[in-house]
Protein backbone atom coordinates (compact mmCIF):
# COMPACT_ATOMS: atom_id res chain seq x y z
CA UNK A 1 0.00 0.00 0.00
CA UNK A 2 1.29 3.46 -0.84
CA UNK A 3 1.29 6.47 1.45
CA UNK A 4 -1.14 9.38 1.25
CA UNK A 5 0.25 11.58 -1.56
CA UNK A 6 -0.52 14.82 0.31
CA UNK A 7 0.30 14.06 3.96
CA UNK A 8 3.15 12.09 5.48
CA UNK A 9 5.13 11.87 8.71
CA UNK A 10 7.91 9.88 10.32
CA UNK A 11 9.67 9.91 13.66
CA UNK A 12 13.36 9.75 14.30
CA UNK A 13 15.80 10.34 17.13
CA UNK A 14 18.12 13.36 17.25
CA UNK A 15 21.72 12.25 16.76
CA UNK A 16 24.84 13.80 18.27
CA UNK A 17 26.29 15.03 14.96
CA UNK A 18 23.12 17.13 14.37
CA UNK A 19 23.88 19.38 17.37
CA UNK A 20 25.51 22.80 17.45
CA UNK A 21 27.91 24.09 20.09
CA UNK A 22 24.94 24.93 22.36
CA UNK A 23 23.74 21.33 22.39
CA UNK A 24 20.72 22.14 20.21
CA UNK A 25 19.90 20.78 16.78
CA UNK A 26 21.79 22.99 14.33
CA UNK A 27 19.50 25.31 12.34
CA UNK A 28 20.64 23.84 9.02
CA UNK A 29 19.51 20.39 10.14
CA UNK A 30 15.87 21.45 10.09
CA UNK A 31 16.14 22.20 6.37
CA UNK A 32 17.87 18.86 5.81
CA UNK A 33 15.03 17.13 7.67
CA UNK A 34 12.43 18.91 5.49
CA UNK A 35 14.23 17.72 2.37
CA UNK A 36 14.59 14.20 3.78
CA UNK A 37 10.90 13.90 4.68
CA UNK A 38 9.88 15.23 1.25
CA UNK A 39 12.05 12.57 -0.41
CA UNK A 40 10.74 9.79 1.82
CA UNK A 41 7.17 10.99 1.25
CA UNK A 42 7.56 10.98 -2.54
CA UNK A 43 9.04 7.48 -2.50
CA UNK A 44 6.37 6.12 -0.13
CA UNK A 45 3.55 7.64 -2.23
CA UNK A 46 4.95 6.29 -5.51
CA UNK A 47 6.20 9.61 -6.90
CA UNK A 48 9.89 9.29 -6.11
CA UNK A 49 13.09 9.30 -8.12
CA UNK A 50 12.16 6.63 -10.63
CA UNK A 51 8.73 8.13 -11.31
CA UNK A 52 10.31 11.58 -11.72
CA UNK A 53 13.06 10.37 -14.05
CA UNK A 54 10.53 8.59 -16.24
CA UNK A 55 8.85 11.96 -16.71
CA UNK A 56 12.12 13.80 -17.35
CA UNK A 57 12.02 15.99 -14.25
CA UNK A 58 13.08 16.36 -10.66
CA UNK A 59 12.10 18.54 -7.70
CA UNK A 60 14.65 21.03 -6.33
CA UNK A 61 14.25 23.49 -3.46
CA UNK A 62 13.78 27.01 -4.77
CA UNK A 63 13.01 28.87 -1.54
CA UNK A 64 12.31 28.11 2.08
CA UNK A 65 11.27 29.91 5.24
CA UNK A 66 11.94 28.46 8.67
CA UNK A 67 10.33 29.54 11.92
CA UNK A 68 12.09 28.19 14.99
CA UNK A 69 9.97 27.77 18.11
CA UNK A 70 11.92 25.54 20.52
CA UNK A 71 15.22 23.69 20.28
CA UNK A 72 15.50 19.95 19.86
CA UNK A 73 18.31 18.29 21.80
CA UNK A 74 20.23 15.05 21.75
CA UNK A 75 18.09 11.93 21.99
CA UNK A 76 14.76 13.75 21.49
CA UNK A 77 12.40 11.81 19.28
CA UNK A 78 10.99 14.22 16.72
CA UNK A 79 8.01 13.81 14.44
CA UNK A 80 8.59 15.37 11.05
CA UNK A 81 5.31 15.85 9.19
CA UNK A 82 4.92 17.22 5.69
CA UNK A 83 1.84 18.41 3.84
CA UNK A 84 1.59 19.31 0.17
CA UNK A 85 -0.15 22.69 -0.03
CA UNK A 86 0.06 23.50 -3.73
CA UNK A 87 1.19 22.11 -7.05
CA UNK A 88 0.76 24.46 -9.98
CA UNK A 89 2.73 25.33 -13.08
CA UNK A 90 6.37 24.47 -12.38
CA UNK A 91 6.19 24.68 -8.61
CA UNK A 92 5.07 22.90 -5.51
CA UNK A 93 4.73 24.07 -1.93
CA UNK A 94 5.12 21.87 1.11
CA UNK A 95 4.72 22.76 4.78
CA UNK A 96 6.78 20.80 7.27
CA UNK A 97 6.10 20.75 11.01
CA UNK A 98 8.66 19.35 13.40
CA UNK A 99 7.42 18.47 16.87
CA UNK A 100 8.89 16.69 19.86
CA UNK A 101 7.03 13.36 19.91
CA UNK A 102 6.99 13.06 23.71
CA UNK A 103 4.85 16.16 24.32
CA UNK A 104 3.87 17.34 20.80
CA UNK A 105 5.77 20.61 21.40
CA UNK A 106 6.19 22.52 18.13
CA UNK A 107 9.91 22.93 17.44
CA UNK A 108 9.99 24.35 13.93
CA UNK A 109 7.84 25.02 10.88
CA UNK A 110 9.15 25.19 7.35
CA UNK A 111 7.48 26.51 4.24
CA UNK A 112 9.32 25.23 1.18
CA UNK A 113 8.78 26.13 -2.45
CA UNK A 114 10.02 23.50 -4.87
CA UNK A 115 10.66 23.88 -8.59
CA UNK A 116 10.04 21.02 -11.04
CA UNK A 117 12.98 21.13 -13.46
CA UNK A 118 13.97 19.20 -16.58
CA UNK A 119 16.69 16.66 -16.04
CA UNK A 120 18.39 17.54 -19.33
CA UNK A 121 19.04 21.21 -18.66
CA UNK A 122 17.77 22.13 -15.17
CA UNK A 123 15.19 24.55 -16.55
CA UNK A 124 11.75 24.81 -14.92
CA UNK A 125 8.95 22.93 -16.64
CA UNK A 126 5.30 22.18 -15.89
CA UNK A 127 4.66 19.57 -13.22
CA UNK A 128 3.15 16.39 -14.69
CA UNK A 129 -0.65 16.67 -14.90
CA UNK A 130 -1.07 13.59 -12.69
CA UNK A 131 0.43 15.43 -9.71
CA UNK A 132 -1.38 18.68 -10.45
CA UNK A 133 -4.72 16.82 -10.47
CA UNK A 134 -3.83 14.86 -7.34
CA UNK A 135 -3.05 18.06 -5.44
CA UNK A 136 -5.96 20.08 -6.87
CA UNK A 137 -7.98 20.13 -3.59
CA UNK A 138 -4.94 21.26 -1.58
CA UNK A 139 -4.04 23.85 -4.23
CA UNK A 140 -7.60 25.23 -4.21
CA UNK A 141 -7.59 25.44 -0.40
CA UNK A 142 -4.20 27.20 -0.32
CA UNK A 143 -5.20 29.64 -3.07
CA UNK A 144 -8.46 30.48 -1.28
CA UNK A 145 -6.64 31.09 2.01
CA UNK A 146 -4.20 33.42 0.27
CA UNK A 147 -7.05 35.39 -1.30
CA UNK A 148 -8.70 35.83 2.10
CA UNK A 149 -5.43 36.99 3.71
CA UNK A 150 -4.88 39.59 0.96
CA UNK A 151 -8.15 41.32 1.80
Amino acid sequence: MTADPLLYSERWRVRNHELDSNGHVNNSVYLAWAEEIATRHAEAAGYGREWSRERGGVWVIHRTEITFHRPAVYNDVVEVAVEVELIKGARGIRRTRITRAEDDELLAELWTEWAWVRLTDGRPMRVPAELVELAAPATARTTALREVSRR
